[in-house]
């Protein structure tokens, strides 16, 4: 059965400032990992759009599993087949759009050496490997998805990564596009591209419950993600996990008793009313309701903060185990959270 999971742009390039995770990482270094990156976009923009149907069939015999996705879900082009000449007609107005094409250029010159890359990868699988020794590392793919706001996606055992999504906040292209915000842009960057796919790939091994419950589950369940990336990204500052400013990330340690009294007092914790949950929970510039200097998705602080709480309280409890646990509402009564 297949399964893919799509993460909006909201970070292990080794990056400067921010705040960073104060346990000690484990020696991962002879865990045998191997990672190597395909370029899909390379492989697609050079096909032949005078004679679109042999090399299509060629690249969906290379990648049969990602080319049918990449064409219904991402770019949306509908279902694929070798014979199908409607997707080969709007393959062709793309592949020979000068925006798309220049695109392309600025995407291969930008990403001509993905060693860095390579390298955080492998970083990260290691430790995710060392945490859950089960993780088999995906097989990772490049793509290019008209900066349609496709960062990171997993299908089945494949890790795909929009690089035009991670041109640098100062790409022109972002600031034409309306539906992208400055806090958005601001990590539409080279430094947040590992978290992001590990973000993907933590939700494929730990997919959330379908019923998610009140906003203290969810939050709860956000706080384990969170915990999950700075165990295995330990060099990745929290400002890049969290998707932050410095300012941010400090606003929130500064007035993280002041958040939760916002919490209790107005009756929040166990209101399932999705619309509620969603100013908390939703990437946002700011967080509605709650005083200046509060960042959007505040709930994963929160979380995060709860469940550091619980694993200090419970250092026998690993981190597959964690991720394993369900009754979430018992991990806040053993966290004691008292800000």
């Amino acid at each position: 059965m297949k399964h893919y999971f799509l993460q909006s742009c909201v970070a292990i390039l080794l990056v400067t400032g921010g705040c960073k995770s104060g346990k000690k990482a484990p020696d991962v270094s002879q865990i045998p990992v191997h990672v190597s990156i395909e370029r899909f976009d390379t492989a697609l923009f050079a096909l032949d759009t005078n004679n679109l149907q042999p090399g299509l069939s060629r690249l969906h015999v290379a990648y049969p599993v990602f080319l049918p996705v990449y064409f219904a879900e991402i770019m949306n082009m509908g279902a694929y087949s070798d014979s199908s000449l409607g997707v080969q007609q709007q393959l062709k107005r793309f592949l020979t759009n000068p925006d798309f094409r220049q695109l392309e250029k600025d995407v291969a010159r930008k990403y001509a050496d993905l060693s860095q890359l390579q390298t955080g990868l492998t970083g990260a699988f290691r430790y995710t490997k060392y945490y859950i020794p089960s993780f088999r590392p995906p097989k990772v793919i490049t793509f290019i998805s008209a900066i349609a706001n496709y960062g990171a996606i997993t299908v089945d055992s494949i890790l795909g990564i929009g690089l035009d999504m991670y041109m640098g906040e100062d790409f022109p292209p972002y600031s034409r596009i309306p539906d992208y915000p400055d806090y958005m842009i601001h990590r539409f960057a080279p430094e947040y591209i590992v978290a992001n796919c590990m973000q993907v790939l933590q939700q494929q091994l730990y997919p959330a419950a379908r019923t998610s419950g009140g906003l203290l589950e969810q939050m709860i369940e956000a706080g384990k993600q969170q915990y999950f990336l700075a165990a295995v990204l330990p060099a990745t500052p929290d400002t890049i996990r969290f998707g932050y400013t410095k300012d941010q990330l400090q606003w929130c340690h500064d007035n993280e008793k002041m958040i939760w009294q916002f919490f209790v007092q107005n009756n929040l914790l166990y209101n399932t009313d999705w619309q509620q949950i969603n100013h908390f929970m939703t990437d946002a510039p700011s967080t509605q309701g709650m005083p200046e200097g509060a960042p959007g998705k505040i709930g994963y602080f929160v979380g995060y903060r709860i469940i550091e709480k619980y694993m200090n309280a419970h250092p026998e409890t690993t981190v597959q185990q964690l991720m394993e646990m369900k009754n979430l509402l018992e991990i806040f009564k053993g966290a004691k959270y008292r800000p």
